[in-house]
């Protein structure tokens, strides 16, 4: 690196961050900060009030990460006190929408006095051009993978009039690969792109905008895993795409919670499946019990941290009947929050059931745990397409073509296929993880494009 080129990469930035109000977008959004952080640059990070809190032990660099407290506006229907996607249904998430919108002249008023050089951001469509107006540039955080915003919002596709039977294929020059959708998938996406999200607005023409408006896209992936998305999403929108490398979650300052620690310690290395399935989904009765049968049938150990699932109110109360008695000191279904990143970092844990949030996937790519898919809406189903297709490095539930369903017998399936050790399927993930695995524990792979993204910032202030 020439000199020049090397003063300007250490000279410190000053960021504002304003993720989206959902859990997994502000934990990528603060992991990334604390690498930033790691070379001396500033951030600013906007986040809802009550929810500073569950972030503070996150904030490795609180001398140089200040978090900048949000009140999140009321908005008629949704409940007081709502903060997060994890306080509201599904249903409720445009409500939520419309109220960080809402915080439109208040995020401004705090950028005219900040002056920070960039702001990054996700869904709040309407920032590239308030920053504009400031001379502050404007960077789609994407944590949302490239194959995903290339197979869904590609210009080349026809988003006017998109149809389920459209999405089924990819755009017509998508790079080759093995992501498609099926017919349940495909119906699914193509509701959701279309429905409104926040007022006057979908979801599509939200992050069209976005994506058409800011000065440069990012991405938390390697060129190694996702270089031909990417380069597709360059060629397709014409804005530079900046990869922030696999960042690899530190983990937190805390130690794992005793209760769960002592459950954990009583089985052999290797051998328990741990279930989780983030703050946000919540799945049907009918799944639910299907999910929990099929870690019963696997005789393995479990851990299962689940929601209730719809219209039950406990977890207790929507357990199959006599399953507690018949699992009893061997299974465990939880709900709340958990330490996710402690608990498949203990060695008895051998399997991970994900439902392939990209936060959980980057964490389980880089423990030993073997990765089992069963994603459930959204891009979670192109992550598992790509992890499990692409990479070859987890096993992914099968479901009906038509009704999307899976059964008791396929979570057993899948969990088997990884865990015993005569399986070819087994094999073949087991090498294929420890390999990729190796490859993002590499020495300096993060340093590379972490510092190789500061020098693009520098780059486009030019």
């Amino acid at each position: 690196m020439s000199s020049n080129i090397a003063a300007r990469s250490s000279k410190a930035l000053h960021i504002a961050m304003y993720p989206w109000f959902a859990l997994g977008h502000l934990t990528a959004f603060v992991h990334f900060s604390n690498k930033l952080a790691e070379r001396g640059h500033r951030v600013s990070f906007f986040l809802p009030k009550k929810t500073q809190s569950k972030f503070e032990p996150f904030n490795l660099h609180p001398d140089l990460i200040t978090f900048i407290p949000i009140t999140v506006p009321h908005v008629d229907g949704l409940p007081t006190g709502t903060e997060t996607t994890t306080n509201v249904p599904f249903p409720l998430h445009p409500l939520l929408m419309t109220a960080m919108d809402l915080t439109e002249h208040v995020i401004e008023d705090h950028l005219r006095i900040l002056n920070p050089h960039f702001v990054f951001f996700d869904f709040t469509h309407w920032l590239p051009v308030l920053s504009r107006k400031h001379g502050i540039k404007s960077v789609h955080f994407c944590i949302i993978s490239p194959a995903t915003i290339g197979y869904l919002l590609s210009p080349e596709r026809k988003l006017e009039s998109l149809t389920a039977a459209d999405l089924m294929q990819p755009p017509p020059s998508f790079p080759p690969s093995l992501i498609k959708l099926r017919a349940h998938e495909a119906r699914g996406m193509c509701a959701v792109t279309v429905q409104q999200y926040g007022s006057n607005i979908s979801f599509q023409e939200r992050n069209l905008y976005a994506l058409s408006q800011c000065d440069a896209m990012a991405f938390k992936t390697c060129r190694e895993m996702e270089g031909p998305y990417s380069d597709y999403i360059e060629d397709q929108f014409g804005k530079p795409v900046i990869l922030a490398g696999p960042i690899v979650p530190e983990p937190p300052n805390s130690v794992l919670e005793e209760k769960i620690a002592k459950m954990l310690d009583n089985f052999k290395a290797e051998t328990l499946v741990f279930c989780a399935f983030g703050s946000e989904c919540i799945l049907k009765k009918d799944q639910f019990q299907e999910l929990v049968l099929g870690l019963e049938l696997t005789s393995l150990p479990f851990f299962a941290v689940l929601k209730p699932p719809i219209g039950a109110e406990t977890i207790e109360s929507a357990l199959p009947e006599g399953f507690e008695e018949r699992v009893k000191g061997r299974g465990f279904v939880y709900t709340g929050w958990v330490q996710q990143q402690l608990i498949l970092r203990h060695p008895s844990v051998g399997c991970f059931v994900t439902h392939c949030g990209s936060g959980s996937l980057s964490e389980g790519m880089v423990n030993k745990c073997q990765l089992v898919l069963l994603p459930n809406a959204g891009d979670q189903i192109i992550n598992a397409r790509v992890v499990g297709g692409d990479l070859n490095v987890g096993v992914e539930v099968k479901k009906g073509e038509e009704d999307g369903l899976f059964t008791r017998h396929g979570v057993c399936e899948a969990v088997k296929a990884v865990m015993d050790d005569d399986s070819e399927v087994g094999k073949l993930v087991r090498a294929n993880h420890a390999k990729w695995r190796e490859f993002l524990l590499g020495k300096g792979l993060e340093n590379s494009y972490v510092d190789g993204f500061v020098h693009k910032l520098h780059e486009l202030l030019e």
